[in-house]
């Protein structure tokens, strides 16, 4: 057990063969620097990881390293690893919004970024995703997330309860026409009224159990 939480916390995988691992540097909504891109290929190639991965969370593994290896490969790599496991914030996804598709209503990446900056890696009752979406094509797959954010042309409309695991859940509207700022207070209202169930249910499963989304609404002071 010690051994294991060692390699977690060095954010290390175990692969299907046992013996190799996978790390995934954390790149805030898949968007990186040329540096950094080079740097993730050379030090792969030169550790002889047997693949680079493109994840459904819009980041990069680096799988099939050593165990011997994991310490040069972060210390080479100079990034810090991404909250890939456990129960936790794991992963902000966003898309590309106003910053560079024609189609954003909102800058997905503005909020995105903040949104990762303030809570990447928290500490939750369940695994924790949220996806923010320029628009409503939802390409960040808001409706499927614990917290999703659509744009429009008015705002942000925030969606709570989603989820794409085994037991697949569609999201609910909690508000819409919101700017960032109001966007984000009200994802520190959920975050911590979230953060004071007691059982590791998935926010939607949570807002089931409390009595549905209008009960969640009231709570929140937005019915």
């Amino acid at each position: 057990m010690e051994k294991k939480r060692d390699l977690l916390e060095k954010g290390a995988l175990v692969q299907r063969d046992y013996q190799t691992y996978a790390i995934v540097p954390h790149l805030p909504g898949g968007l990186c620097t040329f540096d950094q891109l080079r740097k993730i290929a050379d030090t792969a190639e030169k550790y002889k990881a047997a693949a680079l991965k493109l994840t459904g969370a819009a980041r990069l593994a680096i799988v099939g390293l050593k165990e011997e290896d994991l310490d040069n490969v972060w210390t080479e790599l100079g990034m810090p690893p991404a909250a890939a496991v456990g129960l936790c914030v794991r992963s902000i996804k966003f898309c590309p919004g106003t910053t560079f598709c024609r189609l954003g209503k909102q800058d997905a990446v503005t909020l995105g970024m903040k949104l990762d900056e303030l809570y990447h890696g928290t500490d939750m009752p369940s695994k924790f995703k949220i996806g923010v979406s320029g628009c409503q094509n939802s390409c960040a797959e808001s409706w499927i997330k614990d917290l999703g954010y659509i744009g429009t042309s008015k705002g942000w409309k925030v969606v709570a309860g989603g989820n794409a695991a085994s037991k697949p859940m569609i999201a609910q509207v909690l508000a819409e026409d919101l700017s960032n700022d109001d966007a984000l207070a009200l994802t520190d209202k959920i975050v911590r009224r979230y953060k004071q169930h007691t059982k590791p249910h998935r926010l939607g499963t949570f807002i089931e159990k409390m009595g549905g989304i209008e009960t969640l609404k009231k709570e929140l002071g937005l019915a």
